[in-house]
């Protein structure tokens, strides 16, 4: 494109609701534009996520943006996700502007923020548009959420601000799509509704063309035309998740060695998961409340949380306590990640009120370390290694919080010049501030024979990861007319 252009062309990708396939489909869009030789880039005005990512500046933006980014094959940048919200509780989120914490805000707060933060969205767009020769932008939840109308910056409110079109997708597997679709439609302004282009079946399975009848039934209901059905498609999986809906299916059936997760209710950056989740001879168990930390376990991963002292407290809410002095009485071992890590040291204080009242509260114990809370957030991409195996790791800190003591000056990573996390005297409890180290084949497969006592052949999972974007977007191509998609942006 012509330096300097201001006029590259966007579609808005929509849902009748959350997790029907917004983000995958954008990836697989973005992917399958980057291989025909346009420049193309992700945007999404607005996300709600504790799955971020680090991006170039030294900020955060949603995972699925930084995974929509790789479709592209550019770096992430804070303006492909300009407002980042991440729940700290039921009722209250952390606020990311431009990759910048700017505070938290309860629900009705947020409704009145909402004003001030179009012209941030809008900064972040234009300079997109200036750098791409397409914009694929992803909405938030469903435009059908009337209430939510006022001051919108996700759905319909920046569409008609940017004149952006629009494609509806509604998900199949979740049964109710022809009133999902119909039921958008009702619920539109006439001018929301003018900017639809059409509409996407997703998540179908066995033959489409027994849902000619129903493609006819939403046509007719809405004006709006198909631009296709794409099927249910397993490259999906080897993708990383963002939205927790997806932990509900999450754990790997099977035999192999049994890794355990608690599932926090904050959990955050749970894809730190996926390539165990992945790997051939590996068990793994997210363990929803209500239900004991396996016994068979020969790893508990206590993960990370946007709301680590809540978290603690749920944790022991649970018995979860009580069940991981079990599972060390038996010879298991234990890591922690991030606010995991920060759990097991002996206190974890927050005098500031950084994740909501000030207070201090005793940690596990199974670290002699204690942390305190800051208001300075660490966010930066590193490599080094893991001192026991030697083995290369890389991934990214993300976290607010200064952790010391004695079991600190046995370190589990060495990262360039410095050393990050913990270890307990005997070695059965370990914890660090590094995301995604399990991505680093090498030291997975380390890891895996130490802890098993058997030889382990650990794929390549950042190539999986890229072979699974290139099948979807084959079958975006297969199965959607993508030519008339790409003639709806403007």
């Amino acid at each position: 494109m012509t330096a300097g252009r201001a006029t590259a062309r966007a579609l808005m990708i929509q849902g009748t609701g959350s997790d029907v396939g917004k983000s995958v489909l954008c990836a697989g869009l973005i992917r399958l534009l980057a291989k025909r030789g346009h420049r193309v880039l992700p945007f999404k005005p607005q996300n709600m996520s504790n799955n971020a990512a680090v991006t170039t500046e030294g900020g955060e933006i949603g995972r699925a943006q930084a995974l929509q980014a790789r479709a592209a094959g550019v770096a992430p940048s804070v303006h492909m996700n300009p407002v980042l919200l991440k729940p700290q509780g039921d009722r209250s989120a952390q606020v990311v502007v431009q990759g910048c914490m700017q505070g938290q805000d309860d629900a009705r707060a947020y409704l009145q923020r909402k004003r001030s933060l179009w012209p941030f969205v809008a900064e972040s767009f234009a300079k997109l548009q200036r750098e791409a020769d397409f914009i694929i932008v992803e909405g938030a939840g469903s435009p059908a959420e009337a209430n939510l109308r006022a001051n919108d910056i996700a759905n319909m409110g920046f569409a008609l601000r940017a004149g952006v079109p629009v494609v509806l997708v509604g998900d199949i597997e979740r049964g109710g799509v022809i009133a999902g679709l119909v039921g958008t439609a009702a619920l539109l302004e006439p001018e929301e509704h003018a900017l639809v282009a059409g509409y996407v079946i997703n998540k179908f399975r066995g033959d489409a063309g027994l849902f000619d009848d129903g493609l006819r039934i939403i046509t007719q209901r809405t004006g709006w035309r198909s631009f296709g059905i794409l099927p249910h498609l397993a490259a999906v999986s080897r993708l990383p998740a963002e939205d927790t809906l997806s932990l509900d299916a999450a754990g790997k059936p099977g035999e192999g060695i049994v890794i355990a997760v608690p599932r926090l209710p904050h959990i955050a950056n749970f894809d730190d998961f996926d390539p165990l989740r992945q790997q051939d001879g590996v068990k793994l168990v997210f363990v929803p409340p209500g239900e004991p930390l396996p016994g068979d376990a020969a790893l508990v991963i206590l993960p990370g949380s946007k709301a680590t002292i809540a978290d603690l407290k749920a944790f022991r809410a649970q018995g979860w306590d009580i069940d991981l002095a079990a599972h060390l009485r038996r010879g298991g071992r234990v890591l922690g990640i991030c606010a995991g890590y920060q759990m097991l040291g002996r206190r974890v204080a927050d005098p500031n009120g950084i994740e909501g009242t000030p207070e201090s509260i005793d940690g596990l114990g199974l670290l002699d370390v204690e942390t305190v809370l800051t208001g300075e957030k660490a966010l930066t991409e590193v490599s080094g290694i893991e001192r026991f195996s030697g083995e290369t790791v890389r991934g990214y800190e993300m976290h607010v919080g200064v952790t010391t003591g004695p079991d600190a000056q046995r370190p589990l990573l060495r990262l360039g010049g410095r050393h990050d996390g913990a270890v307990s005297p005997d070695g059965r409890v370990a914890g660090c501030y590094l995301h995604g180290l399990f991505g680093s084949d090498a030291f997975r497969r380390a890891w895996l024979e130490q802890l098993s006592g058997r030889q382990i052949v650990a794929g390549d999972y950042e190539a999986g990861v890229d072979r699974a974007l290139d099948e979807l977007a084959t079958a975006i191509e297969r199965h959607l007319d993508v030519d008339s998609l790409m003639a709806a942006a403007r």
